[in-house]
């Protein structure tokens, strides 16, 4: 009787039935041992043509496996959630009892030519020597060129390492609430000297805004909605961009912004809680810009900076709770003499 055709895989799990035995293997499987030793000289064949000519040791994967990289993603995921939520609304405990002042610095430029370094010098002075008196930097703080703006360094008497050397010295000329991050800061890229400066001098920096809550000893709660800029414009009204955020985002006491080299202020009360919201903007320490005369932009600039004075005393819809004051000598000599009927 003739055998079946049996496979290339049943005659090979015959065979290591039988423990490699052919003779006994060929016998279960109905072959006659020479017909049986030929279809294993055909398997060995068939497989010898699909294995390669050539043989290696696998290389480890080149990064992570998979579970580990998920698990990462979660977990950057988290810490992104956290900052984002904490970011949301920042709270700055003042110790100081009575009232502050926050002297709001407009975009500085220190490298560039037309900035009145005279006025970055005497505005931090004054707030080293003020009692109560704050700092705040409204963002742009180098010119920070980069691309094909690299060649206004060829116009700049300032070298890009003298930059960060006036930056290093500007921000160590006093202490500083928090400060922003302008466009022209946020050129540098994830590698941002300022934040590296910011850090050793203990101060809060932000990446182009930052809403702060100052929580003041008697419990009141003054909320600033600070950015570089904020979003719309008019020509009718330069300090359209923070109304509008007033009037259809949050409801804060102070909203500012710089930018734009450009000063500017409303008022406008909030009908649902009582509150005042100041609707400003600051304009440059950058007196003197070429790309502005180039452009015909007008001067919109009653001073480089603009100083608030709060009093955590005033109830907190008290219309007088935030003054605002364009001149710093002149806030600084209102906040003294408020200071002085406090204590």
């Amino acid at each position: 009787m003739t055998a079946r055709k049996a496979t290339d895989d049943e005659i090979l799990a015959a065979l290591e039935r039988h423990n490699g035995n052919r003779t006994e293997a060929a016998a279960a499987m109905g072959y006659n041992v020479r017909t049986f030793l030929g279809r294993l000289a055909n398997i060995k064949n068939k497989r010898d043509v699909d294995k390669p000519e050539y043989s290696f040791t696998p290389l480890p994967l080149d990064d992570v496996p998979i579970e580990e990289l998920i698990a990462h993603r979660k977990r950057q995921f988290q810490h992104k959630r956290s900052h984002e939520e904490a970011s949301k609304l920042i709270p700055i405990r003042i110790k100081l009892a009575g009232p502050i002042g926050l002297l709001f610095f407009g975009d500085p430029h220190v490298d560039d030519d037309g900035t009145d370094i005279e006025a970055l010098e005497r505005h931090t002075q004054l707030v080293k020597d003020t009692q109560g008196l704050f700092a705040v930097n409204a963002g742009d703080t180098t010119n920070g060129w980069i691309g094909r703006l690299a060649r206004l360094y060829s116009e700049q008497s300032t070298s890009a390492a003298q930059a960060w050397r006036l930056a290093e010295w500007f921000v160590g000329r006093c202490d500083w609430l928090w400060m922003i991050a302008g466009n022209h800061d946020l050129w540098a890229g994830s590698g941002d000297p300022l934040k590296w400066i910011t850090k050793q001098s203990d101060t809060l920096y932000k990446s182009s805004e930052a809403r702060i809550a100052l929580r003041f000893p008697n419990g009141r709660e003054v909320r600033v909605n600070s950015r570089h800029d904020h979003a719309g414009s008019s020509i009718w009204n330069p300090a359209h961009g923070p109304m509008k955020a007033a009037l259809m985002g949050t409801r804060d006491m102070l909203y500012i912004a710089g930018h734009r080299h450009e000063s500017a202020y409303s008022v406008l009360k909030d009908p649902i809680s009582g509150i005042t919201m100041h609707a400003a903007k600051v304009a440059s320490y950058k007196i003197f810009d070429r790309y502005a005369k180039e452009r015909g932009f007008r001067d919109n600039t009653l001073s480089p900076c603009l100083m608030a004075v709060i009093d955590p005393n005033l109830p907190t819809e008290h219309p007088d709770l935030v003054k605002i004051w364009w001149e710093p000598e002149e806030g600084a000599e209102y906040l003294k003499w408020k200071r002085s009927k406090f204590l």
